[in-house]
């Protein structure tokens, strides 16, 4: 999807590092001391314009949330969502994915939400999905042990690619729902993507799966 260029994105980005953290390697083993207590954290990758997340910090109050987004004129908006909420247990990074094992020491994450992910159906493109194997490991190099990752997505090509992955790597799945909707989740924080392909009929595919290893 086209991005409307922001170009006062910097500037905001600039007046605001105590919610998008610049440099976040520098607080790799730290992220408690940031946010001032010792709660799980939770990571969504793809924050997008910040819906999902900051209903969830909202909905579970006992849990640190950090979203992850690479399009700077993106994460503007979430960042606007989170200082307009006030809520204390939200942070943001403008970063890539890719460099996850940077910003995040060995177990420092409980959760990882991929929420409506670029499904890169191309077969060339398939490095990119971050269901590919390559991603799963750097998952799995910062989440605690028996760490969960939830996704979400409208796509069944990308869901159905995304089960096998995990079940090649390791993985445990411990939910698989091909109509989420249809289970009127009171729990069930929604984004902007889900409000948009819901309202057209589509059907929302859920999954969570465990990690399969044990305690060091």
């Amino acid at each position: 999807m086209r991005q409307r260029n922001k170009p006062w994105a910097d500037e905001f980005l600039r007046h605001h590092t105590n919610i998008v953290i610049p440099n976040p390697e520098k607080n790799r083993n730290c992220w408690h001391a940031l946010f001032g207590n010792k709660a799980p954290i939770h990571l969504e990758i793809g924050t997008g314009k910040g819906q999902f997340i900051v209903e969830m910090a909202k909905q579970y109050p006992h849990i640190n949330f950090i979203g992850l987004e690479v399009a700077k004129n993106i994460i503007v908006t979430a960042a606007q969502k989170v200082i307009d909420s006030g809520l204390p247990n939200i942070r943001l990074l403008n970063e890539d994915a890719n460099r996850l094992p940077e910003f995040f020491a060995r177990n420092e994450l409980s959760v990882i939400y991929l929420n409506f992910s670029d499904p890169w159906p191309k077969n060339r493109h398939e490095k990119r999905r971050l269901t590919y194997f390559t991603f799963l490991e750097k998952y799995k190099n910062v989440l605690h042990p028996n760490g969960e990752i939830i996704v979400k997505t409208d796509n069944m090509g990308l869901f159905e690619y995304s089960l096998v992955s995990f079940s090649k790597n390791g993985m445990e799945l411990e939910e698989v729902n091909l109509d989420l909707h249809s289970l009127d989740d009171p729990t069930n924080c929604i984004t902007e993507y889900e409000e948009k392909f819901a309202a057209k009929g589509q059907p929302i595919y859920r999954c969570r799966v465990k990690l399969k290893k044990c305690s060091e």
